[in-house]
């Protein structure tokens, strides 16, 4: 109670400003299941936790965190660069036009995206990402409606920012720059969202004619497909004396939200429609059951079947049971998906950006389950799948047989993508010239599949070609010299120290951990002097994945796409082993089809290019060649628009040589000529502007015929200071009749007709004209 000295228990919870919680305590006691109902936790806890800013005020004797010294810089630096009024602390209806409203918004959100992108997050359309673009956009709607700020402010306070908080948080200073050129992007992309969003609002409001109200689908639209903002969408909707269906807006929101869960639950059941999460509820069961962690230790043994394994628990699925939580003794076919829970496996599963083993359990008593998803709840490996035959019953003795040959391509996606990690940063930072601005690669996810190998990273812009055939190199070179992986587990503070390490920023790591070198030199002796810089060569990680003994396994690394995924975030897609060699064979076929195009002569060489252009955009090859190729079948156009520039002025001086020859030979004042060369108007431009510098008295009447088309042109021009011929009266004569078509004036004309038969009917009229 910021008055003190009364008792304020009334006021607790009354949106009294002047009673405020400092310190809170939440007390863990239910599940809440998709029905509403309550379910006990099996393990109920105490949360608690304490609000700087709060206690700051308190502290400082203000009436409002934002009267501490947290906020009022931000605020004065709000109100230079914006012009508008000095804050004042005003709020509610007070608070007119809502301008303290902006400055706390403005404020409080510089301060969440400055850290948050200092920290290694990025705005972008899903996830945290999308968390954070809403934030920046909700911050740069109220600077620029109710401050009147001007494009690019945001951006500015971060100077601000870093004075006032750089010292205690010194990464704020580090990243200053990037920070403020990924909040300036994302401002100047979010004005272009704006502006394209009013543009379909007006659209819309357009549509509803004498409708009053705006729907929810449309507001939803805007939202989600063009990041309009709702309540911008309800403030304009006020301006025109709409009504904003928000109902309708809230019902598209959930709906969607449906569908997102319904998507994930699909995900963690492995298509079956149950529910095969191992949440609290069943952990703990397990827990008091008596049922040890798994030991998965052998996950990291290869080509070896794991016996005398033993079956801990069957799980047929969350409320699939009376007691709701889902185990039972014993399973069979007739389960449908099943999970299986053992004293220890082999089977990797799901974790770290790696996909899950497959493969099959066999039991003592001769049952078989077919292993389709491996999960990890807490300790706990779940094998999900499906009796194929026999019964399994807790207790049961079994062997793990994992499919090794399905293992063997996504390990080597898995060690490709450390060498990965390590080539751009060696291409992008380390060989780099010039000043990087604290520029730096870091790991953003990764997914590794049987498939391919899939890396996100942060990175200001696209890969040149160059950049991207470096990287592949690198890859491509390290495999070739059968560089060892060795596979260490080290203390944490030990592993820290490694000059060359690589780690995934937010990841928290167990201790010891488990770390993973691509080198030549064996973990235990990098461990012995860890700031050696001879370690910066190679690829060193922390990762608990399943990995290549050495790289010459991979056989083949092609990295076949670079792309945008979010502000600041690109991402790679590559394929190793067989899939590599695939694509490395598809670049050299397509790459010998190119050459013997550009044997090719003029129309050849542009139709072939043609099909080449489209088989290119299809072709899963490497992307540095791709580009490669893409330039030399553009130097190809080039030629190709070259030869017809050559052979358009070849033409037009033939053409021009036989009307002049004709125009020479024949008496009076008009002379008549057919000569094909198609239907085009520029050759006959060219070849009526030749003809009248060297023809003087003499108006010119010229068909051309394109037999392919079926289709011939009809001209007629009269040379300057010439009179006595209406060249439009003449073409509209000799062409009566033809459903031709055209224009023209008094001393040129053109005309276009369909059908070549009626050529010599078009010609006898113009020599009666």
């Amino acid at each position: 109670d910021r008055i003190g000295n009364r008792d304020a228990a009334s006021l607790v919870n009354a949106d009294v400003p002047d009673v405020i919680e400092i310190w809170n305590n939440v007390f863990i006691q239910f599940n809440r299941e998709a029905d509403g109902s309550l379910r006990p936790l099996p393990a109920q806890h105490v949360d608690t936790g304490m609000g700087f800013e709060r206690l700051t005020s308190i502290l400082q004797g203000v009436d409002s965190n934002y009267d501490t010294d947290i906020f009022i810089p931000l605020f004065d630096a709000i109100q230079k660069i914006t012009g508008a009024r000095p804050y004042s602390g005003k709020i509610g209806s007070e608070d007119v036009e809502y301008v303290d409203m902006a400055y706390r918004v403005v404020a409080d959100h510089v301060r969440t995206l400055s850290f948050a992108i200092a920290d290694g997050a990025v705005p972008s359309n899903d996830g945290r990402g999308y968390v954070l673009r809403r934030v920046l956009r909700r911050a740069v709607r109220y600077g620029r409606q109710n401050l009147n700020a001007e494009l690019g402010f945001f951006a500015k306070l971060v100077r601000t920012l870093v004075e006032l908080m750089g010292d205690t948080f010194p990464e704020l200073r580090e990243k200053e720059e990037y920070v403020t050129s990924i909040i300036r992007e994302e401002e100047e992309s979010f004005s272009k969202t704006v502006d394209k969003g009013i543009v379909e609002f007006k659209k819309r409001c357009d549509a509803l004619g004498d409708k009053k109200v705006f729907s929810g689908k449309d507001a939803h639209f805007l939202y989600t497909s063009m990041g309009f903002p709702v309540d911008l969408t309800e403030l304009m909707c006020e301006e025109r004396g709409l009504t904003l269906d928000m109902v309708g807006y809230d019902a598209k929101m959930q709906e969607e939200a449906d569908l997102s869960k319904v998507a994930h639950l699909a995900k963690m059941s492995a298509g079956t429609g149950k529910d095969m999460r191992l949440v609290a509820e069943q952990t703990s069961n397990l827990v008091n059951q008596g049922v040890n962690a798994t030991d998965d230790a052998a996950k990291y043994v290869w080509n070896e079947d794991l016996e005398g394994c033993t079956m801990k628990a069957l799980f047929i699925g969350r409320n699939e049971t009376e007691d709701g939580i889902g185990f039972v003794d014993s399973i069979s076919k007739e389960s449908g998906a099943v999970g299986i829970i053992l004293d220890k496996s082999n089977f990797y599963g799901e974790s770290g950006g790696q996909t899950f083993d497959t493969g099959c359990i066999k039991t003592s008593s001769g049952a078989t389950i077919q292993i389709t998803n491996v999960q990890i709840y807490g300790s706990f490996v779940l094998h999900m799948g499906e009796v194929t035959d026999g019964t399994v019953s807790v207790g049961e003795a079994a062997t793990c047989c994992v499919d090794y040959v399905r293992r063997a391509p996504i390990a080597a996606n898995h060690t490709m993508t450390h060498i990965l990690n390590y080539a751009l940063r060696d291409v992008l930072i380390t060989q780099a010239s010039g000043d990087q601005h604290g520029a730096s690669v870091d790991q953003k996810g990764s997914l590794c599949d049987e498939n391919k190998l899939r890396f996100d990273f942060s990175w200001s812009g696209p890969l040149t070609a160059k950049q991207l055939a470096a990287v592949e190199q690198i890859i491509v070179d390290q495999i070739n010299s059968s560089i060892p992986v060795d596979c260490f587990v080290a203390p944490l503070e030990d592993a820290q120290q490694i000059s060359s390490l690589r780690a995934v920023f937010g990841e928290v790591y167990p201790d010891p951990v488990r770390v993973v070198a691509v080198s030549p030199t064996p973990i235990t002796e990098i461990l012995g002097n860890p700031q050696d810089a001879q370690w910066n060569s190679y690829s060193v990680e922390f990762c608990g994945g399943t990995h290549l003994k050495n790289t010459s396994e991979a056989q083949g690394f092609v990295l076949l796409s670079e792309e945008g995924i979010a502000k600041g975030v690109r991402r790679i897609t590559a394929v190793t082993m067989k899939d590599a060699a695939v694509a490395t064979a598809a670049a050299a076929d397509f790459e010998a089809k190119v050459t013997e195009a550009g044997k090719l002569p003029g129309l050849d060489l542009e139709a072939q290019v043609k099909l080449l252009t489209v088989e290119l955009d299809a072709l899963s090859i490497s992307a540095a060649k791709k580009i490669q190729l893409r330039e030399t079948l553009g130097t190809y156009g080039k030629q190709v628009v070259a030869w017809k520039k050559k052979n358009a002025a070849e033409r037009t001086a033939k053409v021009c040589e036989q009307v002049v020859e004709a125009a020479n030979s024949t008496e009076g004042d008009k002379v008549i000529v057919r000569c094909d060369f198609g239907v085009d108007g520029k050759v006959a431009k060219a070849v009526t502007a030749a003809y009248g510098k060297k023809i003087k008295d003499k108006a010119l009447l010229l068909v051309s015929a394109d037999e392919s088309a079926d289709r011939f042109m009809v001209v007629a021009f009269a040379p300057k200071g010439m009179k006595g011929v209406d060249c439009k009266a003449w073409v509209v004569a000799a062409t009566e009749g033809t459903n031709g078509k055209g224009g023209g004036k008094k001393d040129s004309a053109q005309f276009t007709v369909p059908g070549v038969g009626s050529i010599d009917g078009v010609l006898e009229k113009a020599r009666s004209f």
